[in-house]
């Protein structure tokens, strides 16, 4: 009788599986590493008064890894960020040809990112510079070529169709390596055809980052610039000394998801204000406050929790546009609260103290969060929603079941104000209280599965973010080298003279960028032009941080493109156009706010020190 197959032997797996798994279980090693390096330092640093050396510039070079690899996971998913599918009503056939299409554009331009990469890896090995003993800074760096190359290798094995379509798209995009790396580039005629086709591969379903990354190619090789400058601009970026605190935090993030943190704030905050008028829109918008707090992505809040809270807002009698709207618009709340990560990210970019920004966006985050907290007491007085009558035994029911989720804000505040942690230690911290409440207090997390599935998701979460990030960090360093923010900057300068004329000016642009570009590009490209022009107009930096951010917090909300509008309309399963309409009201409310805090300072300044 012949044996049954059982379980394949690690030798008889597939090299695709075996990457796979690698890939896996590195993104997991890292973040681990990342975590708990940090954790040493603190403890060496209070036993021994002296730290881990080296500890620091290697979580640094880390988070590069994590975004390489990261982009390679997401690649491999299918998850990397674009502006849309290829639209349905084109015929089966043509939509195969115009995705090979976008396929070849993408990988050409992953490795021509790939090329620049190897050139910085060339330049760092005769330099011969060290991270730490024994373990040079090519190594560290090598991960960009190796990474992009990866990245390339996914796309072309995600073209539709056999292997012979695939051959093609990798031959098309031998090609168009070839046509921009020759002299031809240099010439007008085949730089504007070459930006027309990488605009077409965009519209087509080509990712954000071939777009913003191949367009950085472009210039730079249009200028006779090395691409090393390129791959220069993404190392110096992805390493500075704040940007760990983006993964790190986004792990903790995702092990909460993974939790049932949300069915315990929920109880609490219903325990708490359910009594009030609108008492479950109430609740709606501080649990999503919280949450996108934590995870510092509006669309995990609405993902996340939208399949508990529409139905409960729908059972207590609140209009089905009103619900919508309200989940819709409460998913951008908690941007600008610690520990969210926009505004690491702005601090790092801007050059402003990370305390700062967060200590400025405390008040105008309360305002926002209050203005739609009163419209939804006004909604539900007006539709009759049922409260509960006030339970003092059920206030510590629910705050006893949620006490350790109702702490993690106090040690997130205490690390980043009072002085004893660094932001990056701060955020390890946070890991470490999510890790023990999840497993050890809660036990919601099986190690074996779901914390594997939490860093291996937040790997692909950080790849595709960092993958965009760097990628328009390298468009950024073209322009300000062609000087395009001097030139604006000498135009504004003359033509808008008037400090309030240029914060209404500086309100409309922001909320177009808002809502065509992704939060973390935006503030990557957009940051360095207008920072200069602020300073002109006495504007103080963090003010202007905060009405930059509010902005594209609003931003997400506005049609066309806004990206909750898009979440939304996925997560409910509902038309783009019914949930652009359900939204409205609650993005005219939330406009009243933003023009609050851009004329009225004090909202920033007043905790300033």
């Amino acid at each position: 009788m012949e044996a049954s197959p059982g379980p394949a032997s690690p030798v008889s797996r597939s090299p695709a599986s075996l990457l796979r798994s690698a890939e896996n279980a590195l993104s997991i090693l890292l973040l681990v590493g990342m975590a708990v390096l940090p954790l040493l330092e603190i403890v060496g640093r209070r036993a021994w008064r002296t730290g881990i050396p080296g500890s620091n510039a290697l979580v640094q070079h880390a988070t590069l890894w994590i975004g390489l690899l990261g982009g390679a996971i997401a690649a491999r998913d299918g998850r990397l960020l674009s502006l849309g599918r290829l639209p349905d009503r084109f015929p089966e056939p043509y939509r195969r040809i115009l995705s090979a299409f976008a396929a070849s554009v993408s990988t050409a331009t992953s490795l021509l990112l790939a090329w620049s990469g190897f050139q910085l890896v060339r330049a760092e090995w005769a330099e011969q510079r060290h991270i730490v003993p024994y373990l040079p800074l090519w190594v560290a760096e090598g991960v960009i070529p190796a990474g992009f190359i990866l990245i390339a290798w996914r796309l072309v094995r995600g073209a539709p169709g056999g292997w012979g379509v695939r051959a093609a798209v990798a031959a098309a995009a031998a090609a168009g390596v070839a046509f921009v790396s020759s002299g031809l580039i240099l010439e007008s005629a085949p730089f504007l055809l070459a930006i027309v086709v990488l605009l077409a591969a965009m519209v087509l379903g080509a990712p954000l980052f071939v777009g913003l990354g191949g367009l950085a190619v472009l210039l730079f090789r249009h200028a006779d610039v090395p691409l090393a400058s390129i791959s220069a601009e993404i190392y110096r970026l992805v390493t500075s000394p704040s940007i760990p605190t983006i993964p790190l935090f986004a792990f903790a993030g995702y092990l909460l998801t993974v939790g049932n943190v949300s069915r315990r704030l929920v109880r609490f905050f219903r325990a708490l204000v359910g009594w009030m008028p609108g008492a479950v829109a109430v609740v709606t918008v501080l649990v999503c406050t919280f949450f996108t707090t934590f995870t510092g992505a509006s669309g995990v809040t609405i993902v996340a929790l939208g399949g508990i809270l529409l139905p409960a807002l729908l059972a207590e009698r609140y209009p089905e546009r009103f619900s919508l709207g309200l989940l819709t618009a409460s998913g951008s709340l908690g941007l600008l609260f610690p520990p969210c990560l926009p505004v690491i990210l702005y601090g790092v970019v801007a050059g402003v103290a990370v305390d700062q920004m967060f200590r400025g966006g405390f008040l105008p985050g309360v305002l926002l969060t209050a203005i739609l907290a009163a419209w939804s007491v006004r909604t539900g007085v007006r539709s009759g929603a049922s409260r509960a009558p006030f339970s003092l035994k059920e206030l510590r029911a629910a705050s006893w079941d949620a006490k350790w989720d109702l702490l993690l804000p106090v040690i997130v505040l205490l690390g980043i104000f009072g002085g004893f942690a660094t932001i990056v230690e701060t955020a390890a911290l946070t890991v470490l209280y999510a890790f023990c409440l999840e497993v050890f207090v809660h036990r919601d997390i099986d190690l074996r599965r779901q914390f594997p599935e939490a860093g291996v998701e937040s790997t692909r979460l950080m790849g595709g973010f960092l993958i965009l990030l760097a990628t328009a960090t390298g468009l950024t360093g073209y322009m300000v080298d062609a000087g395009v923010p001097q030139a604006v900057f000498e135009w504004v300068r003359a033509t808008i003279h008037s400090r309030v004329a240029f914060l209404l000016v500086l309100n409309g642009f922001l909320l177009v960028v808002g809502c065509f570009m992704h939060i973390f590009s935006a503030i990557v490209v957009v940051v360095p032009i207008i920072a200069p022009l602020a300073a002109v107009y006495d504007i103080n930096p963090v003010h202007l941080g905060i009405i930059f951010l509010a902005n594209l917090e609003l931003g997400f909300l506005m049609p066309p493109v806004g990206m909750n509008l898009f979440l939304s309309a996925y997560r409910f399963d509902r038309p783009f156009l019914e949930v652009a309409r359900a939204t409205l009201p609650f993005l005219l409310i939330l406009l009243l706010g933003v023009l609050a805090i851009t004329y009225v300072p004090w909202l920033t300044t007043a905790l300033l020190r």
